[in-house]
Formats: structure tokens, C-alpha cells, sequence
């Protein structure tokens, strides 16, 4: 399939690293008109090329600033992260009425080294078929994917990235004093709980292995925690924090699981632990009852822990995705691209703990090969090679108009020159 003719980009924010600007640089290269609007300090020292126009007004002039910015320029096309940042909300909603597509961005559904590419939405508000039946039939005939790493995750790049555009536009307010960070915690306070949690890392270990050891042959469930800055937390789910969503599962996990049963609250590996997570935890476990039987780990091998447990519920977490290719039986209590009849458990959560069979085999299969194939492309966020690898993918997506399309070489594409 050729290209699709003369388009007209607009980036909005992207992820902390160079993977927009390279994909840029290949749209032009194909003839496509590339536009860039900046709202914060981090997008400038993340962003190479022209085509920048800043916004540094109010929040309340974005709407109209944004609408008229696309007629202006004839804008076909938005692409972003993060579809339920505020501001990025707005422009979406500006560019359907419209008839502007919008292509997001994100970490893969798979992990570590796929990136995900998808219209309008992710999770939650994923267009990815949600009927059993569906998906058997648009897989059919799609090959197996090579989940090969190619591409490592790079955590200490991660951190260094990821402070470079907070701290700098948390610390650099002026060019941009209007500017609406999207997480729940100022920066600086997010990172001085992570120095702390990653200076108590040894004795968090330890605590670890002794809860694992005393867990062993015994029958456990696994609730795969998630950072409450995860916007895919608040916005696809019903609970206004994780706390409500963890009193919830206790609640019913007292009533309806086995007696000998226990569950485990795994941390997510990158919350900075700012609550504290373990007091909280057993507080709500005491007060249901299952103070003996509730434990709280800050590590441990992940896919150990899965295989190891009866099941695992999860808000909408990618673990829950993970869980499911292990053939774990689980339970989404949010909006999710996973939470198909057949995949999560679509029963109460009530019934979860003792009627949950696993996972269907065909439909696991069949789930995983389109994900794979129409809504992602290899590569990585903090990995040389892998942002130009997925910078290859994303702009062949985009110039051929491939995203949600099933699409034979999309992991294949990760040449810089593809």
C-alpha cells in the first residue's frame, strides 16, 4: 500500500523522549506538512524541528485557540500521548467534530519493547473489538508474533527523561504560566518518595522474601496494583483512587473466597510511595477481617506471582493482559481492552474467587495476533535503537493510513530509513 497523499500533522505532547520529532522528520520526508504545538518548558527540550507554535494562554482559550490552529492549517491529522490530559481531551474533541483523525501513542500493550499506535483511544477507550466472535475472525490467517525482545527497556534513561520534562517545566513555569500538569503530584514531590522507596529497596526485598516463603503451597491471589497517576486508572474506571478500588476486592475476597485463600497487592514497580501503601492495606484488611490472610509485597518476580496464584484482579493494568497470556484466570475491574467474555472473567466479582476457569485458549491466541498486528509496531521509548524503530513504524502506520489495520509487517518495520 503506497502512501495515502499530502497530509498536514499536528504533534501535540508526546512521550519523554525524541520518538514524535523523529517521527516528524520522516513524515516530511514523505512530502506530509508537520505542525507542533507546545503548552509546557518539556516540550521544547523534547521536541527538534519546525513547524512550533506555542500556547501559553489560559487554559479556557485552549479550545478556540486549538480549533482555529486546525482550520488555519489545514490540519488532517493529530497525534499524541495521553487522550485524557485535559487539554489533549479538548483538542480531541475538536478535531471529531471536525473530521480530524487522531492517532495515540503510548508503553505497548505488550511489554517491554512494543509501542502501542491506535485511533482515537487507548484501554478503555480502544477501538479494538470487544465481541469474541469479532476478534477470532479479523485474526484469522495473522501470524504468530515474535515476542523476542529486541529492544530493552532502559530504566535509568526512563528516570533521566522523565525528570528532564517535569522538573523543567515544574521548575521553569514562566514561558508557559498557564501550564496544567497532567499528574496528581507536583514533580518534585514524586521524585524526593521515589529516592526514598529506592533507598528502603533493600529492606523491601527482604520483607518480600519472607511474605513469598511463608506463601509457599499456599493458595494466593494476585491484585496487580497501578500508579494513581495513571490516567488510565481515573478516567476508565469508576474509582476516584486505588484505595476504593483495593477496599472493594477485600471486601468481596472476605465474603466469597475460600477460607484457606490469601491475596497479595503487588506495588507497581514505578510508584514513587508517597501512601503508605502497606499500612493502608492492612488497615482495610483488618477492618474486613482477613488481616491474616492479606499481604502487601514491594517486588518479587511478576510473571512467578502469576503463574504461582489461583487468579488475578487488577483496575485495568497491562499485568492483566499478561496474566491472561499465562492462561491466568482474571478479573478487570475497569474499562480495559481486555475485558472480552472469554478473556476476564465476565461474571461478579463475587463469584470470581471460586467460578473463574481460565482464560480461552483460541480466544487468547486470536486476542494477542491482533493486538499485535494492528495496533502496535516494535520499538521502544528509552532505547536509542528502539525509538528509531518505532519512529519507522509510527510514520509507515501514519503515511499509509494503517493504524487499527492489521497490518502483515508492522512489527517487522524497524529500520531507520523504512
Amino acid at each position: 500500500m503506497g502512501s495515502t497523499g499530502r497530509r498536514s500533522f499536528l504533534f501535540l505532547q508526546g512521550p519523554t523522549n525524541f520518538l514524535f520529532a523523529k517521527v516528524a522528520d520522516r513524515l516530511r520526508a514523505r512530502g506530509h506538512d508537520v505542525h507542533r504545538i507546545h503548552v509546557c518548558v518539556g516540550d521544547r527540550i523534547f521536541w527538534r524541528g519546525p513547524g512550533v507554535t506555542e500556547f501559553r494562554g489560559p487554559w479556557s482559550d485552549w479550545p478556540a485557540f486549538v480549533a482555529a490552529f486546525y482550520a488555519r492549517h489545514g490540519i488532517t491529522d493529530v497525534v499524541l500521548l495521553g487522550e485524557k490530559r485535559p487539554h489533549h481531551d479538548a483538542a480531541i474533541a475538536s478535531a471529531h467534530a471536525s473530521g480530524i483523525q487522531v492517532t495515540v501513542t503510548d508503553f505497548g500493550y505488550f511489554r517491554p519493547d512494543w509501542v502501542v499506535v491506535e485511533r482515537d483511544g487507548l484501554n478503555g477507550g480502544s477501538r479494538f473489538p470487544r465481541d469474541a466472535g469479532v476478534i477470532l475472525a479479523q485474526a484469522k490467517g495473522l501470524p504468530p508474533l515474535d515476542r523476542a525482545v529486541r529492544y530493552p527497556h532502559r530504566p535509568v534513561t526512563q528516570a533521566l527523561w522523565d525528570m528532564t520534562f517535569h522538573l523543567s517545566s515544574a521548575l521553569m513555569p514562566w514561558p508557559f504560566p498557564h501550564f496544567r500538569r497532567h499528574t496528581l503530584n507536583h514533580p518534585v514531590l514524586n521524585y524526593a518518595g521515589t529516592a526514598l522507596r529506592l533507598a528502603r529497596a533493600p529492606i523491601e526485598r527482604a520483607r518480600t522474601r519472607r511474605v513469598l516463603r511463608a506463601l509457599e503451597g499456599k493458595a494466593y491471589y494476585l491484585f496487580a496494583m497501578q500508579m494513581e497517576d495513571d490516567y488510565s486508572l481515573r478516567a476508565y474506571s469508576p474509582y476516584p483512587d486505588l484505595d476504593t478500588a483495593m477496599d472493594e476486592v477485600l471486601r468481596s475476597f472476605a465474603a466469597h473466597a475460600g477460607a484457606d485463600a490469601h491475596l497479595v497487592f503487588k506495588l507497581h514497580p514505578l510508584d514513587p510511595g508517597l501512601k503508605r501503601w502497606r499500612s493502608r492495606i492492612g488497615r482495610l484488611a483488618s477492618a474486613r477481617g482477613v488481616g491474616d490472610r492479606v499481604h502487601f509485597v514491594d517486588g518479587g518476580e511478576l510473571e512467578a506471582l502469576i503463574v504461582g496464584s489461583r487468579g488475578v484482579v487488577t483496575v485495568n493494568s497491562t499485568v492483566g493482559l499478561r496474566s491472561l497470556e499465562l492462561r491466568c484466570p482474571t478479573f478487570a475491574l475497569g474499562e480495559t481492552i481486555y475485558r472480552v467474555p472469554g478473556l476476564a472473567f465476565a461474571g461478579a466479582l463475587d463469584d470470581f474467587w471460586t467460578q473463574a476457569p481460565s482464560p480461552d485458549e483460541a480466544l487468547v491466541e486470536a486476542s494477542l495476533r491482533l493486538m499485535g498486528w494492528a495496533l502496535h509496531v516494535r520499538g521502544s521509548f528509552y532505547d536509542r535503537e528502539g525509538i528509531e524503530a518505532a519512529a519507522a513504524g509510527m510514520a509507515h502506520r501514519l503515511d499509509r493510513s494503517l493504524v487499527n489495520q492489521p497490518w502483515a509487517d508492522a512489527p517487522r518495520v524497524d529500520r531507520p530509513d523504512a
